[in-house]
């Protein structure tokens, strides 16, 4: 399924719960952010509900992204000041590279509707040809956090497919 650049997009969706992974709580954040994202055309391709544990959180992020080839891996969870969230610390160590911008769009847009927002210590960045973005673990959050950013997905996932900037390929077509 492609959507914008005519790039097929495949998705997984990583929920960060301790309840949620023990059955103590129901995940609703990975099922609104698959609305989404299917919503855009996208396919998601793996979902898998975690612990807060940052050696399972980082495993998770480099199977989807150097063993399964996932353009695109979204996290829920895992992102505020408690002792046990450690989403952006497992991501960080994933990483290739960091992309700030994203994430500082995220939380513009976000505290525009709760203040709270600017607490999120998420992280977005490459693996890769993987684009990885940390999401906040409420469905609202998740959703808003992600619209914020979506127009630039696609255009995020040809840079790291070595297609260039479009005015680079608009100069090469002449």
């Amino acid at each position: 399924m492609t959507k914008g650049n005519g790039l097929k997009i495949t998705v997984g969706i990583l929920t960060i719960s301790d309840r949620c992974s023990k059955g103590l709580r129901r995940d609703e954040s990975g099922p609104a952010l698959r609305r989404l994202v299917e919503s855009q055309g996208w396919r998601v391709a793996q979902s898998a509900v975690e612990p807060d544990e940052r050696e399972k959180i980082k495993e998770t992020l480099l199977d989807w992204s150097d063993g399964k080839g996932l353009a695109l891996i979204l996290t829920t969870g895992g992102t505020g000041l408690g002792p046990r969230d450690v989403t952006p610390e497992a991501t960080r160590g994933a990483l290739d590279k960091e992309l700030p911008g994203l994430v500082e769009r995220m939380r513009l847009e976000g505290s525009k509707r709760n203040e709270r927002a600017v607490l999120s210590r998420a992280i977005a960045g490459a693996r890769g040809r993987s684009l990885i973005l940390n999401l906040p673990g409420s469905p609202r959050g998740a959703t808003d956090s992600l619209k914020a950013v979506l127009n630039l997905v696609p255009h995020a996932l040809a840079m790291l497919q070595g297609e260039g900037h479009e005015k680079d390929r608009v100069e090469a077509a002449r």
